[in-house]
């Protein structure tokens, strides 16, 4: 009888799977081609709803027969259409743009988002759509956007960075297309690195960070460049109080890829050399920045996709004193680059590789009566990374894959020159390291009201040779040197990084959530001052330095009105951070020319907690938000 039962169940359950089949595809616009993230595929029969990904892919499986999808994203017309389903089907869409006034054009369109996901202080901002606030002195910036969001404040004047719920400038892990960006700051701060005609959204993550993100204790912020127009070619830019924008934009190929180049420049150099006199001690002072942005992207075929990012941007700083002979140099920048490719293996696994270079250089020089000394540091770093989603059933997104970076850090180069004699004080440091993780992450629906988010990182870091040790007893004195070979594992860390979220939603449509985040940290920033500036010195955990660890609680509660068009939430936050590094008192770069960058830190821990408020209004003649952190 037992046997009689299991088969029947078996059968029963066989010919439910069968009834299921799997409509998927992808979203682009219908009037430029470029993907369409976090659109809203319903069956409305069923309700059960998906949300594309970062690519414009959905895979939404349904019952067989006749079914009504309904397509929705922010600022699209809604796209309906009946099909009968009686196989796996692909459903691969354009959707129209909504021509409306700009006034009138939403914060951020993903309505319900706001009370049904589990995410925690996520808050996604669409460029175009702050190209309707205020900008300052022209310029449309992403980082002076989101300082005016709750739990964010600035690094203070003339500083680059910002902070997140009490963590610092470098607890901040900011990505442009899935590319690390160290100095995300022109003009020591006023502005940042992401030229707005050349940026599609940017996505800042507060608390409950997902298993796939890592490295950073406090927050991301992912920024994610324009694909191209794939329809036809357009050049646009835009002539700034600061700066001037030039943009060109089209299709390659018919249609199968587009392309986007996007340059930025200032003019204050002309207008300086204009305003100090010739007469005057300080003319030759001058400053500058400029960035180019390019993406191209090419579809091999239905279920393969390339996309190639990069940027390249700096600054450059001159202070000449006539009077005196003394000229000072100070040039800094970044260089980046991304590689991703896009597989699909099913309707159900979706796949993301990526390979990426970051690049970041500082250099000081100064000279004076025919003396010339230059203080250099940067770092550099190669990535890879591989992203599977696996998408089971409508109430199941599983995402798991790993990353490996190799740093090479140069914390401090100093020469110096005396007409044509040359001074090398010493050895060019540069220090060597490993880091990768895998990780796993589960977005399960059990129920209407029940959703949660459940995710485990496994990070291995580990500092490797050539690298030379200089011993110190407790006076500060060289006791030996130590130097370790090529390859050399110098110190190993490692440790789990578990993630939890979740939200209850309650009748009237509000909801409550609560999540649980651990990070590790392998990377530092050490500054000289309160004022973050270039200077600031990067360096990895080393034997003496070791990684900072933090973990965040957060909860908070989550209410829309006015069919979802003003959105509110309050949420508390309790952060616990450890190893957090400063220089000694009284410590200056050029100390690590005979000596290690960690020699001359201090080590401690801290905590923050807060509550924040956000009321946002998404749709009217006024659009906006209103926040307060406490």
């Amino acid at each position: 009888m037992r046997q009689f039962l299991l088969l029947l169940l078996l059968c029963c359950n066989s010919v439910y799977s069968q009834s299921k089949f799997t409509v998927s595809g992808f979203l682009t616009s219908k009037s430029d081609g470029e993907s369409i993230a976090g659109a809203r595929i319903k069956d409305s029969a069923t309700n059960q709803t998906v949300v594309s990904n970062p690519y414009g892919f959905y895979s939404l499986q349904v019952p067989a027969g006749k079914r009504t999808i309904i397509i929705t994203a922010s600022g699209m017309v809604p796209y309906i259409r009946t099909i009968d389903v009686q196989k796996n089907e692909v459903l691969t869409v354009e959707v129209f743009e909504i021509s409306k006034e700009i006034e009138d054009v939403v914060i951020n369109g993903k309505r319900s988002e706001n009370t049904t996901s589990t995410q925690l202080g996520q808050i996604e901002l669409e460029i175009d759509q702050l190209k309707t606030l205020p900008a300052f002195m022209g310029e449309v910036d992403v980082i002076k956007t989101i300082q005016m969001l709750p739990g964010v404040q600035k690094a203070g004047e003339g500083g680059q960075g910002f902070y997140v719920r009490g963590g610092g400038p470098d607890q901040n892990l900011v990505l442009l297309d899935e590319a690390l960006v160290y100095n995300a700051s022109h003009l020591f701060g006023f502005f940042s690195v992401f030229n707005s005609d050349a940026i599609k959204t940017a996505t800042l993550t507060k608390g409950g960070m997902p298993a796939n993100f890592g490295g950073r204790t406090s927050s991301v912020l992912e920024i994610a460049m324009n694909d191209g127009n794939s329809k036809k070619f357009q050049i646009k830019g835009g002539i700034g109080i600061v700066a001037s924008r030039l943009t060109v934009e089209g299709p390659i190929n018919k249609g199968k890829g587009s392309f986007i180049v996007s340059g930025r420049r200032t003019y204050i150099d002309p207008i300086l050399k204009y305003a100090i006199p010739k007469t005057s001690n300080f003319y030759g002072s001058n400053y500058y920045f400029y960035d180019l942005n390019a993406k191209v992207n090419y579809r091999l075929g239905p279920k393969d996709k390339l996309f190639f990012s990069s940027y390249y941007g700096k600054d450059k700083f001159i202070f000449d004193n006539n009077k005196d002979d003394f000229r000072v140099d100070m040039p800094w920048g970044n260089g980046i680059a991304a590689l991703r490719w896009n597989h699909l293996f099913s309707s159900k696994l979706f796949m993301n590789t990526s390979a990426t270079l970051t690049d970041y250089l500082f250099s000081f020089g100064s000279t004076q009566d025919k003396f010339t000394f230059k203080l250099t540091s940067g770092i550099r770093d190669y990535g890879s990374k591989v992203d599977l989603t696996y998408l089971p059933n409508n109430r199941h997104k599983v995402k798991f894959g790993t990353q490996y970076t190799y740093h090479i850090f140069t914390p401090t180069s100093v020469s110096a020159k005396q007409d044509t004699i040359e001074y090398l004080p010493g050895d060019i440091q540069r220090l060597y390291s490993h880091e990768a993780a895998l990780y796993i992450n589960d977005e399960w629906e059990a129920t209407e009201k029940i959703k949660v988010n459940v995710g485990l990182r496994y990070s291995a870091y580990a500092f490797v040779g050539p690298f030379k040790r200089y011993k110190k007893n407790d006076v500060g004195q060289g006791t030996e040197v130590i130097n370790y070979k090529k390859g050399e594992v110098i110190q190993f860390y490692h440790g789990l990084e578990p993630r939890i979220s979740g939200r209850f939603m309650f009748k009237d449509k509000s909801s409550f959530k609560a999540g649980y985040s651990y990070n590790y940290q392998y990377v530092h920033l050490a500054s000289l001052s309160a004022v973050s500036l270039p200077t600031d010195i990067w360096f990895p955990s080393t034997d003496l330095a070791k990684p900072q660890r933090g973990w965040q609680a957060t909860m908070g509660y989550f209410r829309n009105f006015l069919k979802d068009n003003i959105e509110t939430s309050v949420e508390v936050y309790y952060k616990q951070m450890y190893n957090l590094i400063e220089y000694k008192q009284g410590a200056v770069p050029t100390d690590n020319i005979t000596d290690n960058p960690d020699n001359l830190l201090v080590f401690g821990k801290g905590r923050s907690f807060g509550l924040e408020l956000f009321i946002k209004k998404n749709f009217g003649k006024l659009t906006g938000w209103l926040g307060y952190t406490l």
